[in-house]
């Protein structure tokens, strides 16, 4: 039988790379994202493509269903779907972070719940959640986003305690900063959340030169083979990482936390 993957925020980056590599390795891809148009050319490689918005629970729904209704099973889910939603937290509005939990947590748990009785129903299965290294680490600005991905991977290690006896797996993805697009969305975020004459221009300059020295060489095909070894290890681990240096930086910010403000206090000196 051939096997069913689910990949979300598939247009570009990590998730669209991460659908590649599965159709090349003949798994059956489904692929949803916002932009419907972006990800034409995956279905040259057989990947089928959906409009989904992991907010809209409707939307969530009918992308589980096509999939469950097609083939019969699912496999593998990967919350890939997410973005960093970056300002001063004295001036995000709490609408603003209500959209930030809605997409990098709350639109997993929705479609973990939706895959999850037909997993469990078949005795195997796993969830993929794409945290990153922001979950254990912080800067100054990235504060609904730590958040996010804090929340995503404390609910993946319950998911996996409890999903565990059957047969099914929950683990995380903890990605560095990658060669994409991410950084500039988040600071272009950053810079619409300031009020008129904000006091945290100056700030804003500051991280963001801080992640351009800090940025890694991997690049979002890097990081989706860490995906498709997530999803295939016959033992699979709590965490995954691309490098030492990811590991590193998640291990010194955990266990040595005034080490980590020590350098966070020289970004913002």
């Amino acid at each position: 039988m051939e096997k069913v993957v689910l990949i979300t925020g598939a247009s570009n980056g990590m998730g669209f790379e991460a659908a590649k590599i599965f159709a090349a390795n003949n798994w059956i891809v489904y692929a949803g994202a916002r932009r419907l148009e972006k990800m034409a050319p995956l279905e040259n490689s057989g990947v089928k493509t959906s409009i989904l918005d992991v907010t809209d629970h409707q939307s969530n729904v009918d992308f589980v269903a096509r999939a469950l209704k097609e083939q019969g099973h699912i496999d593998v889910l990967i919350n890939n779907a997410g973005y960093g939603e970056y300002g001063p937290l004295e001036e995000v509005s709490l609408d603003t972070a209500r959209k930030q939990l809605d997409t990098n947590l709350f639109g997993a748990a929705d479609l973990a719940q939706l895959v999850l009785p037909s997993m469990r129903q078949q005795q195997s299965g796993r969830i993929v959640n794409i945290s990153s290294i922001g979950a254990n680490m912080y800067t100054p600005l990235g504060g609904w986003y730590h958040v996010t991905k804090f929340g995503l991977s404390v609910w993946s290690d319950v998911l996996d305690a409890e999903m565990k006896p059957f047969g099914v797996r929950s683990v995380v993805v903890q990605p560095g900063l990658t060669k994409s697009s991410w950084s500039d969305i988040a600071f272009t975020n950053a810079r619409n959340n300031l009020k008129p004459n904000s006091p945290y221009e100056k700030l804003i300059g500051k991280v963001s030169q801080f992640f351009k020295r800090a940025s890694s060489g991997a690049t979002s095909a890097d990081l989706a083979k860490v995906f498709y070894r997530a999803a295939t290890d016959v033992k699979p681990k709590q965490r995954y990482f691309n490098s030492i240096a990811d590991r590193l930086t998640v291990y010194i910010a955990r266990n040595h936390p005034k080490i980590w403000r020590a350098i966070v206090d020289r970004i913002v000196k």
